[in-house]
């Protein structure tokens, strides 16, 4: 098998020659990844795809989530103090922790607090000089989760502790600090490539803390990594770690039974079957914290209508879609956030399947006769969403069945998300995996109204009365009272239908049987620095 020219043996036989002599034999591990990264840097990204291959391998945070939980634990703070208002956060950062070093650059010094404040500034003020160096790109989840409304400044309190102060109180701050964006890189590369008139290295050949090391990329082929001797909870088990980007399902599968990946994403739900009876794979699942959903950009006409909304909600027969599409690996969504989720509201009414109906709401809409509308459907596979092109092709007759003539467009994924952000779209299918467990990370980055100018609310949908109840649900601590909030946010986006909610799916990951302490991950990341392999006898 092939990817784009490249193949396992020629990865394999890379390992081999650069430990000959040695009389040891590297490990490498091979992950057929779904699609190519949008970029290096997880600031500027929201999408699993590039933060599997940026911020996973190669980053750390100040805190990080327990592997397969959504547990916060220390990082690169091995402790941290809340103020008791809830207006301050101060953070200890771990002795000796080393940076990654590249061909420009071999780092001088450990990580100190002066990273920290370089990599959150970067992002917070406009007029830091490191805030605009890669054109185009925007620090899309910073902005979508409101960041700059919550934090009023970063101090560094001495070279080892930093500390947050807020602008008011915000319930999920320390997890947030877990996700992706907040990835700490070195300051003094940055100040290294500054001085040598190049800044914009620093996203394109990232240096982090990571377990992984990046060596190379070659754009949609192979990503390479190595492991990171010095990394500050011990050195991976695996030598080498390369993802081999294979859009295509089933040649991930292929790949996998002939040993070409040990590790591929996102099975097709048919081939699960085959999967589970595979004496060479092991099939590991479990119930995803994600939602799919098609968003219409209420910006555009129809989409402006909300009775044209909710004719189009009517008119998908999503039991058509969990059988064709997910293959029974999913369940119908109905609202934002799944049900194994805190604050999931049981009492909200989906929108019923009925064509009849859905037609008498667009003809009280003003369109009688029906339209036409365009649906951007996903061009790789992501856990909430297998296949979006079949998606799309049973929502285009769906439509079309209550007179909405459905023109069906994509992208390559850079593309799409790219164009997203801006507005672009008429109706689009998208989704999310959840990063820290908290209802917060759901309506926040989807349906806030920063989030439009963020681009991860690609709805571009700003509901006040909806915005004023998450907004509340940040400030109050008792959880009991943050779901009763989030629960009346649901009946909102319900009724204001700027999604179709499709589904929740189940998640799985193939992984060979020679993949040892392979472990899945709660928010859809693939980890691999636990992992060793078997070597045969």
């Amino acid at each position: 098998m092939r990817t784009r020219g490249i193949t396992f043996k020629a990865i394999t036989a890379v390992a081999l020659i650069a430990c000959a002599g040695s009389g040891y034999a590297a490990k490498t591990l091979v992950y057929c990844s779904e699609g190519s990264p949008e970029g290096f840097n997880p600031q500027y990204f929201s999408t699993g795809t590039t933060l599997d291959a940026s911020s996973v391998p190669m980053f750390n945070k100040l805190v990080e989530f327990e592997l397969g939980t959504t547990k916060v634990v220390p990082g690169l703070a091995q402790s941290w103090t809340a103020a008791p208002d809830g207006l301050s956060y101060t953070f200890k950062l771990r002795p000796g922790v080393k940076f990654h070093s590249n061909a420009k650059f071999k780092p001088t010094r450990d990580l100190n607090a002066d990273d920290v404040l370089f990599s959150y500034n970067r992002m917070a003020d406009a007029n830091h000089p490191f805030h605009k160096v890669s054109p185009g790109q925007t620090y899309a989840y910073f902005e979508d989760m409101g960041m700059n409304d919550i934090v009023d400044r970063l101090e560094k309190v001495d070279p080892m502790t930093v500390r947050f102060v807020l602008k008011k109180p915000e319930a999920p701050f320390v997890a947030n600090l877990a996700m992706d964006f907040a990835s700490i890189h070195s300051a003094e590369y940055a100040d290294k490539m500054a001085a040598a008139k190049t800044p914009e290295v620093v996203d394109r050949e990232p240096i982090g803390t990571g377990p992984w090391q990046f060596v190379s990329y070659q754009k949609d082929a192979v990503i390479r990594y190595k492991a990171f001797d010095q990394h500050w909870a011990g050195r991976p088990k695996v030598d080498n770690l390369v993802y081999a980007i294979t859009t295509d399902a089933s040649v991930r599968y292929a790949k996998l039974k002939t040993g070409e990946c040990h590790v591929m994403a996102f099975p097709k739900p048919a081939d699960v079957e085959l999967m589970k009876k595979d004496p060479n794979i092991n099939l590991i699942s479990q119930q995803g914290l994600n939602v799919g959903y098609v968003a219409f950009n209420v910006e555009k006409k129809p989409f402006d209508n909300k009775l044209v909304r909710q004719a189009l909600n009517m008119a998908v027969n999503k039991q058509a879609i969990i059988d064709a599409v997910y293959q029974g690996a999913g369940q119908p969504a109905k609202n934002p956030i799944p049900p194994t989720m805190w604050s999931y509201n049981d009492k909200v009414k989906d929108y019923p399947y009925d064509p009849a109906k859905a037609k008498d709401l667009l003809a009280k809409a003003g369109y009688p006769n029906g339209t036409e509308v365009e649906l951007w459907y996903l061009p790789v596979t992501r856990p909430y969403n297998p296949d979006g092109k079949r998606m799309a092709e049973l929502i285009q007759a769906d439509w079309e069945k209550i007179g909405v003539k459905t023109k069906l467009l994509s992208y390559e994924w850079g593309e799409y998300r790219k164009r997203s952000k801006v507005g672009e779209q008429h109706a689009m299918m998208f989704g999310w995996s959840g990063d820290n467990g908290d209802p917060d990370n759901f309506f926040v980055p989807l349906l806030s109204c920063p989030a439009v100018q963020g681009g991860g609310n690609v709805a571009r949908w700003c509901h006040k009365g909806f915005e004023d109840l998450i907004l509340k649900a940040k400030r109050v601590t008792k959880q009991a009272d943050r779901a009763e909030l989030y629960m009346a946010a649901q009946e909102i986006v319900k009724a204001e239908a700027p999604w179709v909610t499709i589904a929740h799916s189940v998640r799985f990951d193939p992984v060979r049987k020679e993949v040892k302490g392979y472990q899945m991950d709660a928010t859809a990341h693939h980890y691999f620095h636990k992992v060793d392999l078997a070597t045969s006898k």
